[in-house]
């Protein structure tokens, strides 16, 4: 295996359990235990991690990006896990918010082909034109300033837009969960308000989130741990988070 292979490796060791031993990578490798050290410190360089004794631990990312372009095209198996699960947690009947987020857009695009009986609620346009001819799917477009980056309309317009409705559950997109320090965010302050507005006028609110998120940080706090009732992720957390999670009342799809 090649060093960047293993390193690959590593940080999906990681992502899965929160923490590597040196050891137990030395014997998974077949490599000298000094060898996977210099592979820790080269990722602890890059601030992927971050060594303790006898091992790593994953270091959190703060994430800036905003464009919404690149990040259509990205994780799209892990999108189409979390779309999947969501379909099933949406019922004919349902009062629905999808809000502006790459996830939510494989959601509908999902939902396109199923002959469920909902209304949809959307600030993002891509979502809303996607129903344009399904024979029993409402749509309600938000209004608002169109932000080209985030692909979705935000502002003082959308968010009371937002208040005057009641959601059975809201789907909402998200930069980074900290469970530890108890805050949701995102890359973009108007962003943040509005996904603020949608949590508050929801009677259900589900995170839909590739597992990579609970180790990312935005740089915009728009909620609590104990405003979210789910998350739809694409694989089980590792313990320590599925741990975190309980302790948060926060119930996790997988």
């Amino acid at each position: 295996m090649f060093m960047e292979e293993r390193l690959e490796e590593i940080l999906r060791i990681l992502k899965r359990d929160g923490k590597v031993l040196v050891k137990d990578l030395s014997v998974k490798f077949n490599v000298t235990e000094g060898m996977i050290r210099k592979d820790l410190q080269k990722l602890e360089q890059e601030g992927l991690l971050k060594r303790t004794y006898g091992g790593a631990i994953l270091e959190r990312q703060t994430i800036h990006d905003d464009n919404i372009r690149p990040r259509l095209m990205k994780n799209l198996g892990e999108k189409d896990i979390i779309a999947k699960l969501a379909l099933n947690e949406i019922k004919d009947g349902d009062f629905i918010f999808l809000d502006a987020s790459t996830t939510n857009y494989s959601i509908a695009s999902m939902l396109l082909n199923t002959k469920k009986q909902v209304t949809v609620v959307t600030n993002m346009n891509r979502i809303a034109i996607l129903f344009d001819s399904h024979p029993s799917i409402d749509v309600i477009c938000i209004g608002g300033i169109y932000n080209k980056n985030l692909g979705g309309n935000i502002g003082s317009k959308a968010i009371e837009d937002v208040k005057s409705y009641r959601f059975h559950k809201a789907f909402v997109g998200v930069g980074g969960i900290n469970l530890v320090e108890d805050f949701i965010s995102n890359f973009n302050l108007e962003e943040a308000s509005m996904k603020n507005a949608i949590i508050k006028s929801s009677l259900k609110t589900y995170l839909v989130a590739e597992n990579e998120k609970f180790y990312t940080d935005g740089i915009c706090e728009f909620a609590k741990c104990e405003d979210i009732d789910f998350i739809i992720s694409d694989k089980k957390p590792n313990e320590e988070i599925l741990k975190l999670l309980k302790e948060r009342n926060i119930s996790i799809i997988y």
